[in-house]
C-alpha cells in the first residue's frame, strides 16, 4: 500500500466504479470534452477507453528526491490533455506514438519497475488515463506493490479528476506553465489555462501537502510543482512565483527549469524560435527568491550554452 493511500484508505473497487463514470461524459481534464469514451468517442486528448504506453523504465534525470540513486520507475503514457508546439516528447504526446495495453498489463509494469528497484512509480502525463490508473494500482496493491505514487503532469487537471486520486497519489509533480491565458491558447492549445491550473495546483497540495522525505533524501509524499522559463517572458515566471508563495505556502518546493529548446512545431512561432538565454533564467531566478519561497532547485548553465 502506498504511503498516502495508508492515510487515507480508499474502496477499491468503489474508486474504480467511480474512475470509469468519468468516461461516460469525459471531464477528467480541463478541456472537459465530454466525450463518451465508453463508446469509443475521443476527444482532445485523442485517447478512448483503452490505456496507451509507450514506454517503461528507470529513469534518473528527475529532481534529485525523485530519481535519488536507484532511479525513479517511470511509465510514458501516451497522448495529452495539450497540444504544446513547443513539445519535447511530441512523437508521443501528440504523434501518438505508443502501445494499447490491458490494466493488468499496466499492474505487472509497476511491478517489474518495483523488482528493479525503483525509488517509486512516475506516472508521466496520465491525466487522460486516470480510471485505468487507478484500476491497474488496486490490482498491484494486491501483488504487493509499496512505491511511492508521483503524478508527473502538465497541470491541466479538472476537480474531479483529482477527486479520484485522492488517497491514491503520493507526490504531485505538476508544471506550472503560464500566468497568462492568452499566451496559454496560443502556445499550448487550451483555453482558462491559468485558472485551471491553479486550482488543480490547491487541490495537490490539500490532498498530499508539502514534500517530505526519507532518511536518505527521497521523496515520500508530498508537493513538487515545475517551472519551465520559456524565451521572452513567455511563461510569466514572476506572478506564478507569487502565487505559490501567497496563495499555497512560501515552504512549497519548486524546480526552475532552463531546459526549454525550440522542438516541434516551435520555430513556427517568433517569441519561441530560440532557447531562453542565461539572462532571462537568472531574472526568473532573482523572481523565485524575491517572491518569498525558500525551497526548490535552480540550475547552472556553462557559458557556452548561452545564446546570444
Amino acid at each position: 500500500m502506498s504511503f498516502t493511500a495508508v492515510m487515507k484508505k480508499v474502496n477499491p473497487k468503489q474508486r474504480i466504479k467511480e474512475a470509469y463514470s468519468v468516461f461516460g461524459s469525459c471531464c477528467l481534464c480541463g478541456n472537459r470534452c465530454g466525450v463518451n469514451r465508453l463508446k469509443g468517442e475521443k476527444g482532445r486528448c485523442k485517447s478512448g477507453s483503452e490505456v496507451k504506453v509507450s514506454s517503461y523504465n528507470l529513469h534518473f534525470g528527475e529532481e534529485p528526491p525523485i530519481s535519488g540513486t536507484a532511479g525513479s520507475g517511470t511509465i510514458f503514457f501516451t497522448n495529452c490533455s495539450l497540444s504544446c508546439v513547443y513539445c519535447q516528447n511530441y512523437p508521443i504526446s501528440q504523434l501518438g506514438n505508443g502501445n494499447p495495453i490491458s490494466t493488468k498489463r499496466l499492474a505487472r509494469m509497476m511491478m517489474e519497475l518495483q523488482a528493479r528497484g525503483a525509488h517509486n512509480l512516475n506516472l508521466v502525463t496520465p491525466t487522460h488515463f486516470i480510471p485505468q490508473i487507478v484500476e491497474a494500482f488496486f490490482h498491484a496493491r494486491e501483488w504487493g506493490l509499496t512505491l511511492p505514487l508521483v503524478y508527473n503532469t502538465s497541470g491541466y487537471e479538472s476537480q474531479e479528476g483529482l477527486e479520484l486520486l485522492d488517497g491514491i497519489i503520493d507526490i504531485y509533480l505538476v508544471d506550472m506553465r503560464y500566468s497568462d491565458n492568452k499566451t496559454g491558447e496560443l502556445y499550448s492549445g487550451v483555453k482558462n489555462y491559468v485558472e485551471i491550473n491553479r486550482t488543480a495546483v490547491k487541490e495537490m497540495f490539500s490532498q498530499v501537502g508539502h514534500l517530505t522525505l526519507d532518511s536518505k533524501g527521497i521523496a515520500r509524499s508530498g508537493l513538487i510543482i515545475r517551472h519551465m522559463v520559456l524565451p521572452s517572458g513567455l511563461a510569466g515566471s514572476e506572478k506564478t512565483f507569487q502565487f505559490v508563495a501567497q496563495q499555497i505556502s512560501n515552504e512549497v518546493w519548486v524546480s526552475v527549469m532552463d531546459q526549454y529548446f525550440p522542438a516541434h512545431r516551435a520555430e513556427r512561432y517568433p517569441a519561441l524560435e530560440r532557447k531562453t538565454t542565461w539572462d532571462e533564467y537568472l531574472k526568473a531566478e532573482k523572481a523565485f527568491f524575491d517572491s518569498g519561497l525558500k525551497n526548490g532547485w535552480v540550475q547552472e548553465r556553462m557559458v557556452t550554452d548561452e545564446v546570444s
